[in-house]
């Protein structure tokens, strides 16, 4: 059968057989992260089963799945923000349509007040050059990772983690003009793992690369 999917709790013994001319993609969800989302949502956590679908389609759960091999196989240049997004988003729909305790989870009805959306935009700017992660920013915001993500984005107008590297971008190409500057040094600086990663990302936002701005600038 063409594009099903199967899902398959941690208490499920299961095996594979692979056909030469199968493809075939797993995705594995940590117990702590679905715990931690069924807590938030008010969901007795302790008592929550993921229930076992097999053959079944749900092109929610695709979609995620390609866009963490995407990400991996280009060698992460998002970063760890963008896959933890998408790991709380497979987790927030396991537990939405295929758990024992299935319910649609409220959304926040707006965004984030003007004071807290403040502390949140100055916490990502003091720590661009960091690794940051959704929880952390979240907690800035006094909202749980889960619901963080939509009022965020109901306050931007874009998902955080692509603010992020905007907001890096941008503080790249300034440092780019300054005297000395390396592009292994600015991309180390504004939070890029690697300086290939900062090239893809300026490419993609700028249409040219960092070596370019660095030229540009110093003539």
């Amino acid at each position: 059968m063409h594009g099903y999917s199967d899902i398959i709790s941690a208490e499920t013994p299961s095996r594979w057989e692979l056909h030469d001319a199968d493809t075939v993609l797993l995705l594995s969800i940590g117990q702590r992260l679905l715990r931690n989302v069924a807590e938030e949502t008010g969901r007795a956590s302790r008592e929550i089963e993921i229930l076992n679908r097999f053959q079944t389609r749900d092109t929610q759960i695709e979609h995620i799945g390609w866009a963490c091999k995407a990400e991996i196989e280009a060698g992460y240049p998002s970063g760890g923000l963008y896959l933890e997004g998408l790991a709380q988003a497979l987790a927030v729909h396991l537990l939405n349509r295929h758990s024992s305790q299935s319910r649609e989870i409220a959304q926040p009805k707006g965004g984030i007040s003007g004071h807290r959306l403040k502390q949140v935009l100055s916490y990502i700017e003091d720590n661009l050059d960091q690794d940051l992660s959704l929880a952390n920013i979240a907690a800035v915001a006094g909202l749980s990772a889960s619901y963080f993500k939509t009022a965020f984005r109901t306050s931007v107008g874009r998902p955080v983690h692509q603010y992020v590297i905007q907001r890096r971008v941008e503080q790249a190409r300034t440092l780019l003009a300054q005297p000395e500057a390396s592009v292994s040094q600015v991309a180390a600086a504004t939070g890029f793992a690697q300086r290939s990663h900062l090239a893809y990302h300026m490419r993609r936002m700028l249409g040219v690369t960092p070596r370019n701005l660095l030229c540009k600038d110093r003539k």
